[in-house]
């Protein structure tokens, strides 16, 4: 799993590219959490590249999820396709997340 930043405006947006598994579904709070420590308040979790994702890496998303609703910052999840959006509907979890059809999308939502 390889993971990038780039910024839009206020807006932070994490690609992820490659798996997000057991091995690596880590990463990806470290990075979120040291991010909340330099006061980034809007994050767009882009996974338009994630091709594969387990149990881990679910819960690695719904860690985000909880801990930035619960300090009132603002999360979008984009680009959830293929594998990944069927795993994310059979875990029953579509409405949870805070789920956008692209990173355009996920920016206007934030902004509003």
């Amino acid at each position: 799993m390889e993971l990038k930043i780039r910024k839009h405006g206020e807006t932070y947006i994490i690609d992820i590219a490659g798996e997000m598994d057991l091995y690596n579904s880590y990463k990806l709070k470290e990075l979120v959490m040291k991010m909340i420590e330099k006061k980034v308040e809007r994050f767009i979790v882009n996974l338009e590249a994630v091709g594969y994702i387990d149990s881990s890496g679910i819960g690695a998303l719904i860690y985000l999820c909880s801990t930035i609703k619960k300090m009132n910052l603002k999360l979008c999840i984009a680009n959830v396709r293929g594998p990944v959006k069927k795993v994310i509907e059979l875990t029953k979890l579509s409405g949870y997340f805070p789920i956008c059809a692209n990173i355009e999308e996920a920016v206007r939502k934030l902004d509003a």
